[in-house]
């Protein structure tokens, strides 16, 4: 019996066997010549050369976590043009975002400037008027606000946050100074921000091991449920009683939760939530201070008086600022907690006082026309570097794409 024609049989590589057969020349009657033998098998390699490549571009570049930025990158995600539009819009956007450090800034100085005067001329008095309490709580928001967005590596959100924390220590010592703070309160806050300011900067340019970076974010996470709920029971006083309880409890809640979670006994969803917690707790707590201020409007129509109309133009116009950087890169909590306060703690006073004739028909309507212009302006320039028809496609994706 006559031997079977000699086949040739390429080993397939690792990674293209479970996508097609092994490469199989068919019978070669008279056998080729050598060189076209070899032309033979290279050509046969082609195809599975071809595929490794792939493949092993595809191990080595491991699946992440798509961002709305990165989606934005990708021509099947978002068909955008990333030289001109959509970068046009990314740079724009930070430097609004930066531009938001001029009204924060001018919030807190009129402050520091005339505690300042009183301290000089002796008038400790004064500074109790300042209920050092509330500028704590205030320092424990940019605190975690500084931590959330240090570990996002949003500069100029960062810069905005350090602001905020550097200015409102400022008072606080000012405080500690004419005695209306309580010195071993403030010898602990002082420890605090040293402490946070330190932290965040060495994790932000990756100086810091996640051993010494979770311990911070599970005490600002602590510190921020265990604040909230405080903060906005005593809002209500006197008509509820005047009472700790709530803050201790939400601290015993929170401490558990967090000791749940750093061991494992959480789902991943839940782990996750609770990682997340720290940023939200601060932007409800600025959110909710608008709501304690109207309240105590409602409560004492003389106080409004009192308010200052270029102080709450500064408070819309820093928060305003915020928003297209918050939209841009599709965070909703930030946009949430910049919007809200631009409405409500800026616009919203604003309309108190018009309402009780404490600012003129011109200013309060020119503001209003002003923040509209301004929001449609920023929906709309959003639309465009995404290349969507229509702004709603963004707040779409701002609220259901996280």
């Amino acid at each position: 019996m006559a031997a079977a024609p000699p086949t040739l049989r390429l080993r397939p590589s690792l990674f293209s066997s479970h996508l097609s057969p092994p490469y199989v020349c068919p019978p070669l009657i008279p056998p080729p010549p050598p060189s076209q033998l070899v032309r033979a098998q290279t050509s046969a390699l082609v195809p599975l050369c071809r595929c490794r490549i792939t493949l092993n571009q595809f191990f080595s570049d491991p699946p992440r976590r798509r961002s709305p930025l990165s989606a934005a990158s990708s021509d099947s995600v978002h068909p955008v043009d990333k030289g001109s539009k959509f970068h046009e819009w990314d740079s724009i956007s930070a430097k609004f975002a930066g531009a938001a450090n001029g009204p924060f800034l001018l919030l807190q100085l009129p402050q520091i400037v005339l505690n300042a005067r009183n301290l000089l001329s002796g008038n400790n008095a004064a500074l109790f008027a300042v209920p050092w309490l509330g500028m704590l709580t205030g320092l424990l928001g940019n605190l975690s606000l500084l931590s959330y967005f240090a570990k996002k590596k949003e500069t100029e959100a960062v810069v905005v946050q350090t602001l905020g924390v550097v200015s409102t220590y400022a008072v606080i010592a000012q405080l500690a100074m004419a005695e209306a703070m309580p010195l071993p309160q403030f010898l602990a806050t002082s420890t605090v921000v040293a402490l946070g300011l330190i932290l965040n900067c060495l994790n932000y340019f990756g100086w810091l091991h996640e051993e010494i970076w979770s311990p911070w974010e599970d005490f600002i996470t602590i510190g921020g449920l265990s604040v909230l709920p405080q903060v906005m029971w005593s809002t209500f006083v006197p008509f509820v009683p005047n009472s700790i309880l709530p803050g201790a409890v939400s601290l015993t809640l929170a401490a558990a939760i967090v000791a749940m979670a750093r061991s494992g006994k959480l789902s991943e969803k839940g782990t996750k939530f609770v990682s997340s917690v720290s940023g939200w707790t601060a932007t409800l707590l600025f959110m909710w201070m608008p709501i304690a201020q109207m309240w105590t409007n409602y409560l004492n129509p003389d106080n409004i008086r009192g308010l200052s109309a270029f102080t709450m133009l500064l408070a819309m116009m820093g928060n305003g600022l915020m928003i297209p950087r918050a939209l841009f890169i599709r965070d909703f909590m930030w946009f949430t907690g910049s919007a809200w306060a631009s409405f409500l703690q800026g616009w919203g006073n604003l309309f108190c006082m018009y309402c009780f004739n404490t600012i003129s028909r011109q200013f309060f309507f020119g503001t209003t026309i002003g923040l509209l212009l301004w929001i449609g302006m920023v929906l709309w320039r959003d639309a465009v570097a995404y290349g969507y028809s229509s702004p709603l496609e963004s707040m779409k994706e701002l609220i259901f794409a996280q």
